[in-house]
């Protein structure tokens, strides 16, 4: 972790803390500073000052052939340290296999997340950052139910348990601060996937409203044609850095379930913003080597700017 204090949030009981304040170790890129400008859309003359964010389903870890972690390991490791972000949300991500993701890349990184079921079990919402260049705060999780303050629990008719994980961060560049969000919302109901739009723009609004937010996911709705994506941008408050982006990459669906890629298909997993954040550059990454892809969804990344 990061020197800096961090503090969690007042608001889940006290005897769960110990159980939810389980961040992973300290992990990083070491990749050579030329990467930074082959990554997409990252060049520029800004003094660095714009935060390359990822948001990436990375399929929970399976030791069954084809596309089990043994497989998609080395590649996931080669895309992280060829993209280096500043800010990534994952989702689906188990803790063994975060761990192995700590020990690919190194000592610059650090992560904050817990497993949805508490402690480390169960999939995790978890949020990394360079600690080069931000510092957290501030954050705890919530889950996605009528019982947001309950570990473990399940909301509507959803599946299983879904889960956020959100982090205040100082960005050490610039010393503006910012909330980033990461969630993932359930496969199966649309009920769910509503409420879930709905608690988390509730929470969102208690937040400081001075501060910029980032929220990632996999949110599984498809982007412009789902209620739950027109709850989360309703009134303006949040937008699709895909929409607003001055420059993005070619569209595909970014779930592909290891079938050849989709051009112009669905986007269910995103990157929103609040409005005044300058989106630069959006892409949907289709990195593989070998015809092996690091996981059935393809990441999401903005370039932004506050």
């Amino acid at each position: 972790m990061s020197a800096s204090p961090i503090s969690r949030r007042h608001g889940i009981k006290a005897a769960a803390a110990a159980a939810l304040a389980l961040p992973i170790a300290a992990y990083g890129s070491s990749a050579a500073q030329a990467a930074e400008a082959a990554s997409a859309g990252t060049a520029g003359g800004d003094g660095g000052r714009p935060l390359r964010v990822m948001s990436f389903n990375l399929r929970y870890a399976s030791d069954t052939p084809p596309n089990s972690w043994a497989e998609r390991r080395p590649v996931m490791r080669e895309l992280l340290r060829r993209e280096e972000p500043h800010l990534i949300g994952t989702q689906e991500g188990l803790y063994a296999q975060l761990r192995d993701i700590e020990t690919d890349l190194g000592s610059r990184y650090a992560a904050i997340g817990t497993g949805r079921e508490g402690g480390s079990h169960g999939e995790f919402m978890t949020v990394f950052y360079d600690t080069t260049r931000l510092d957290p705060l501030e954050y705890d999780h919530f889950w996605l139910s009528e019982t947001p303050n309950v570990i473990a629990s399940k909301g509507w008719d959803a599946a299983i348990t879904r889960m956020v994980t959100w982090v205040r961060f100082r960005d050490r560049r610039t010393g503006r601060e910012f909330y980033a969000v990461n969630t993932h919302f359930d496969h199966v109901g649309q009920s769910a996937r509503e409420h879930s739009a709905a608690l988390i723009t509730g929470r969102l609004r208690g937040l400081d409203s001075a501060l910029p937010r980032i929220v990632m996911g996999d949110f599984n709705a498809a982007a412009h044609n789902n209620p739950a994506y027109d709850t989360m941008l309703d009134g303006g408050a949040l937008l699709d850095t895909w929409d607003v982006a001055e420059r993005r990459s070619t569209l595909y669906a970014t779930f592909h379930g290891y079938r050849p890629l989709t051009p112009d298909g669905a986007r269910i997993d995103w990157i929103l913003t609040s409005p005044g954040v300058r989106t630069r550059y959006a892409a949907i990454n289709t990195f593989s080597k070998s015809g092996q892809f690091p996981s059935d969804h393809l990441p999401v990344q903005a370039v932004l700017e506050f």
